[in-house]
């Protein structure tokens, strides 16, 4: 995949249609405590006063880019509650549980399902295989682009498309360090979004290549330093590192970054993104749809 050689235009007016209210959970008793994951490392030290720090600067931030931050309580011994982006999808006020892959996260849906009741939400029975919630589904002009192959089953989608209509590209994820979407794709508009091509196949880039019409493409350094897992809030792109390169890259499209050091939840394997589930999501539902997969 392969940056476009056309001059981008400005960002939409409104930038990212979603983005603007989130849930979060305090980091009261985030550890890491176990290994699902290549950046997990149960003897690395969690700074928690450091954690406190980042966590507050990151809802501040997101605040003063006019992003609403609702919570959900913490809870005794699930430490990767902070996570809250794989709790479930979102679609207008219905909640669709995510059904966690690794049993050490299972625990937490209940507790999210149960606030997303407290909210007057509609809730949906979960996907009948794994599927991690936003981390592997993300909105992007008005369908999902949704990952596969690492923490999400492929078949848990077909059941999705089919009770909801959603159109759904699916994307094979390979690459451990990636092993959710939110790690290698981040929309920043309906037509833009970034892209780091080493966390997909070959077919997955080419089939991104066909749904962005900009993409921003990351270098590998920029993946591995989680720049893909942002939060964007009208033209605010909240992450948790920027090059001067990408911060040209975007800035030539209308967005400004804004950088959150979040380094204590990335010995988790988590950025930005993973911290919140976004709350605004409202995507296209047809009575016919199409589906994509791609290995």
């Amino acid at each position: 995949m392969t940056p476009t050689s056309k001059a981008p235009e400005e960002a939409r007016e409104d930038g990212l249609g979603w983005g603007r209210s989130v849930l979060m959970c305090p980091p009261e008793h985030f550890d890491v405590t176990y290994s699902i994951n290549v950046w997990m490392d149960p003897d690395a030290h969690v700074d928690f006063d450091r954690t406190w720090r980042q966590w507050e600067d990151l809802v501040s931030t997101l605040e003063e880019a006019g992003t609403e931050v609702r919570t959900v309580p913490a809870v005794p011994g699930l430490p990767d509650m902070v996570f809250t982006a794989n709790a479930g999808i979102v679609d207008g006020t219905t909640f669709t549980p995510a059904r966690m892959s690794k049993p050490e996260r299972a625990p937490e849906i209940d507790h999210v399902r149960a606030r997303f009741e407290e909210l007057g939400w509609t809730i949906e029975p979960p996907p009948a295989a794994p599927q991690e919630g936003a981390g592997d589904a993300l909105a992007f002009d008005g369908g999902l682009v949704v990952g596969y192959g690492t923490r999400s089953s492929a078949s848990a989608y077909a059941g999705l498309r089919a009770r909801n209509g959603w159109t759904v590209t699916a994307l094979e994820l390979t690459d451990p360090r990636y092993y959710h979407v939110d790690l290698g794709f981040c929309p920043l508009d309906d037509r833009t979004a970034m892209v780091l091509p080493e966390a997909f196949t070959a077919a997955g880039r080419g089939a991104l290549a066909e749904l962005v019409e900009d993409p921003v493409i990351l270098t590998p350094e920029e993946g591995a330093a989680f720049c893909a897992n942002a939060v964007v809030t009208g033209h605010t792109v909240v992450m948790p590192q920027c090059t001067p390169r990408l911060g040209r890259e975007l800035g030539r499209r209308g967005f400004e970054p804004a950088v959150c050091d979040v380094s204590e939840f990335g010995k988790a394997g988590g950025g930005c993104r993973c911290l919140t589930l976004a709350l605004d999501v409202e995507l296209d539902r047809a009575a016919s749809f199409t589906a994509e997969v791609v290995g």
